[in-house]
């Protein structure tokens, strides 16, 4: 890993909420209800993990224009750092 992503990989790591919503994400594309769901955050939580998540560049939102249902995947610094979490 490079500097930046050793300092987004620490970012992630500090906050139990990040790290479950990148385990999440890893399965596939989810929306902040799955995602909530399977990591036991709740739903009221979700979008500002997810902000957070998009604003390192860990996570993605494949349908933005979309106002409900949108869907989330992890970028290529996702997946890398999702590898290296715990």
């Amino acid at each position: 890993m490079d500097d930046n992503t050793l300092k987004i990989f620490a970012y992630i790591n500090i906050s139990s909420y990040r790290i479950k919503a990148i385990k999440a994400m890893q399965e596939g594309n989810e929306t902040p209800t799955q995602i909530a769901n399977t990591s036991d955050i709740r739903l009221s939580h979700i979008s500002k993990v997810l902000k957070e998540l998009k604003d390192c560049g860990v996570a993605e939102c494949i349908n933005e224009q979309e106002r409900r249902n949108r869907i989330y995947q992890l970028t290529d610094l996702g997946n890398e750092i999702a590898d290296n979490l715990e």
